[in-house]
């Protein structure tokens, strides 16, 4: 008979974890508990990348490959250590949400049947400025994974070329991920506008392999360099978080040098652990770099300053005042 509760000791307090033999990721053979002493393993990692982050809350009852749902605010019953932030969502709704204030709070929201956290790009105690760029390479349908790897080392050679410092993790699915880490004296806006110049670059660099497209329908097979999830309110699923995916993986960030031979569905709570163990954290001292935007707001007025105009927002956003259209081109056209 499956326990009812373990409890897991961490330096801030214990967490009690509810049905700890649940089975969370059946391909891997991983329980609740087994997800909750990953978390424990990886904690130095996790302050690095999450510690002082507001986190969406995305719930997996039956663990991945089950039903899922998001939940915005926290819940009444929640304990009273926990800490917690108001935050703004897309659509403009404000709620109370979880501030990864330390291993425990992740063990709390492990408990509630999360699997991983979404964080916003900005720490709980500076809202106003978003202190990561966040560069999503999604390989559009038909695109190998070697295709990523291609684009993810264009990124770094035109942020190497801009004195950037960047950083690279898996998406825990298709893609990479590309984060820079800033001075924090930027507001959302102005990060979303450095990713929307530095995806055009890309594109007008390697247009066979990059697209900077918001329409899918003028994508190709490419990979699309997504520039709204720098948009104001937009969370990204976490680094060393495991995905919704019944083999355990992990978001997992990596050294450049490992881009191309690495696999990314190997990388679960099994080995991800191992890994960092053999060769460290790679992500470690991104927190002691912080880097300047003004490169990439250079391109952008550049941009600006030869006629394009801003890109199409999500449809939860409000109409901004030099966006383009939000009909579809061949929509357009039939209109």
């Amino acid at each position: 008979m499956a326990s009812e509760k373990r409890t897991i000791e961490t330096p801030e307090r214990a967490v009690e974890i509810s049905s700890p033999d649940k089975l969370y990721f059946p391909e891997l053979g991983a329980t609740k508990f087994d997800l909750a002493s990953y978390y424990v393993e990886m904690a130095a990692a996790l302050e690095v990348t999450a510690t002082g982050r507001p986190a969406m809350l995305q719930r997996f009852p039956e663990g991945a490959g089950g039903d899922s749902f998001f939940q915005k605010r926290v819940p009444k019953n929640a304990p009273p250590w926990l800490q917690t932030t108001d935050v703004t969502t897309p659509n403009g709704t404000r709620s109370n949400a979880l501030v990864v204030a330390d291993i425990a709070h992740v063990l709390w929201a492990v408990n509630l049947g999360c699997l991983g956290l979404h964080l916003w790009p900005y720490r709980a105690d500076d809202p106003t400025h978003a202190d990561e760029l966040r560069i999503d390479l999604d390989p559009q349908p038909g695109v190998p994974f070697d295709a990523v790897r291609s684009a993810a080392g264009c990124v770094r050679s035109l942020f190497d070329e801009l004195g950037i410092q960047s950083y690279v993790k898996t998406s825990g699915n298709r893609g990479l991920h590309v984060y820079v880490r800033l001075e924090p004296i930027w507001d959302s806006f102005e990060v979303r506008a450095a990713a929307i110049a530095l995806a055009r670059e890309l594109e007008r660099r390697h247009p066979e392999l990059i697209t900077a497209q918001w329409w899918k329908e003028e994508r190709g097979e490419r990979v699309f360099v997504d520039f709204n999830q720098n948009a104001p309110h937009r969370t990204v699923f976490g680094a060393w978080f495991a995905r919704p995916r019944v083999g355990g993986q992990v978001s997992t960030p990596l050294r450049w040098d490992e881009v191309e031979s690495i696999d990314p569905e190997q990388l679960t709570i099994a080995t991800v652990p191992e890994l960092v163990r053999r060769r460290g954290d790679p992500w470690m001292h991104m927190a002691d770099e912080p880097q300047s935007l003004l490169p990439l707001l250079a391109m952008a007025e550049r941009d600006r300053a030869d006629g394009l105009h801003d890109a199409p927002w999500p449809p939860e956003y409000p109409k901004q005042p030099d966006e383009p259209s939000r009909v579809a081109p061949s929509r357009a056209k039939k209109a």
